[in-house]
């Protein structure tokens, strides 16, 4: 019970100072400090020399360039008794020699119940023009653990995301964690927005990892809109940034979310996209001399992936984190790499076609090739037999769909084709949303049975 207890303890965080915390916090405060210097300039790397013991892989230091500018890096690797340190910004200005601080505490951030609302960068550092973030009592790590295994809760009760599709056909359960995987182009965002802004949800926290500068915007003032922003924290890495500052972005995520979670609320977390992660987490890879494993990733792709991705779930008190992530795959291939390994890590995926984008039926959900494994367990067996029924009929329509298309088929060849020709029209109908409506749980169903003739 370790895991909760800790738990416990943090949702003091946000409400009164904690005496422990503080003395804690107090205790780290070095009576010395420690600095080593540049000794190369390999690329995206500097090699830092004479204090090799003071570091460990993922420890930060601070580069003193020649103009005074301080510039902070993580530690990725060792090489020939130096330390190999990637920058977090630019490194204009520092040379062979420069000083480098060594920072003598884990990376943490202190989340506050004031960031709801805000829109903060990798740092956990404003970036809306709205004025200093208010800062909790509490420290989380970065890259904290997942709640002990056999302290969890179990999932279950089902959560309203607003999308019709995905509330009926792929129900998703409070801490299950879910894939959304598409080319691009096919309409992850706008997805991503609908759910950010119509999910039941206490809170919502948004990750953009790797994002176009242009769009981040147009998402937050558009997408998610007021009401939507309400009750969100957005995390931004635009693709401009470091690879450190874009891989940082997605734990800082998952910190807020474990926070609120922490407070017992139960927290959507939508990050986009996982993709942007692994391969900020193979640049990284690959600088510091790691060689590639599958398509150019390296093998900590694919032992980071695990360990970020399973910090959200249920926790061991009321609150929950409900992920879902997105997974640009490449050239359209759902079985290249990163999106086989999270599609075995998650409950879940949801798979956008291009083909059914293309003839205009948003959101593009391929229902037959998607899958919620908690919904069969959180449904009754009333819904289940519906949704069933209903998938068979989409699986029929497909099978026989270039037949139809073609004129090859006659009407009262196969009862079966003849009902799923029937129902086609009006399934594809209910499956298609436009981004301002909002569709609710109980009425996904009902209309659902309406459409099959179902008391």
């Amino acid at each position: 019970m370790i895991g909760c207890q800790a738990e416990a303890e943090r949702k003091t965080s946000g409400a009164k100072l904690n005496l422990p915390d503080l003395i804690g916090d107090l205790a780290q405060i070095p009576d010395h400090r420690r600095y080593g210097r540049v000794t190369a300039v390999l690329g995206m790397l500097l090699e830092v020399g004479g204090v090799p013991e003071s570091l460990a892989v993922g420890g930060r230091c601070d580069v003193v360039g020649r103009y005074g500018t301080r510039v902070p890096c993580e530690v990725v690797g060792f090489r020939n008794n130096r330390a190999l340190a990637m920058p977090f910004d630019a490194i204009d200005g520092i040379g062979l020699g420069c000083k480098a601080e060594i920072a003598n505490s884990a990376p943490v951030v202190y989340p506050h119940i004031g960031w709801l609302g805000r829109v903060v960068n990798a740092l956990g550092e404003p970036i809306d023009g709205k004025g200093p973030l208010p800062r909790g009592n509490v420290a989380y790590k970065l890259r904290s653990p997942p709640p002990p295994a056999h302290t969890r809760r179990r999932v279950k009760g089902k959560v309203d995301l607003g999308v019709r599709a995905i509330n009926t056909f792929l129900s998703c359960c409070r801490g299950q964690r879910m894939g959304i995987f598409a080319g691009s182009g096919v309409g992850k965002s706008v997805l991503l927005s609908m759910m950010a802004r119509y999910t039941e949800a206490d809170v919502t926290v948004i990750g953009l990892i790797g994002e176009r500068g242009r769009e981040v915007q147009e998402f937050i003032e558009d997408d998610l809109g007021p009401e939507g922003l309400a009750r969100a924290c957005v995390v931004v890495a635009t693709s401009d940034e470091s690879p450190l500052l874009r891989r940082q972005a997605a734990y800082l995520t998952l910190a807020v979310s474990e926070f609120f979670r922490d407070l017992d609320r139960d927290v959507l977390c939508l990050m986009d996209s996982v993709t942007r992660f692994a391969m900020a987490q193979r640049e990284i890879g690959l600088a510091a001399g790691e060689p590639p494993a599958s398509k150019g990733y390296t093998s900590t792709v694919f032992a980071e992936l695990p360990r970020l991705l399973e910090r959200a779930g249920p926790g061991c008190g009321a609150g929950s984190i409900t992920g879902l992530f997105t997974v640009l795959v490449d050239g359209d291939d759902h079985n290249e790499p990163i999106a086989d390994a999270v599609r075995g890590i998650l409950d879940g995926h949801i798979v956008l076609d291009r083909s059914i984008a293309e003839r205009g039926r948003y959101p593009a959900i391929n229902i037959l090739r998607s899958i919620s494994r908690t919904m069969p367990g959180c449904n009754s067996d009333e819904e289940n037999a519906l949704v069933a029924a209903a998938r068979a009929h989409l699986a029929v329509y497909e099978d026989m769909a270039e037949l139809i298309r073609l004129g090859a088929y006659r009407t009262g060849s196969d009862p079966k084709v003849d009902e799923a020709i029937a129902y086609n029209p009006a399934l594809e109908r209910f499956l298609g949303q436009k981004k301002g409506d909002r569709a609710d749980l109980a009425s996904g169903y009902a209309d659902l049975a309406q459409i099959l003739g179902v008391a």
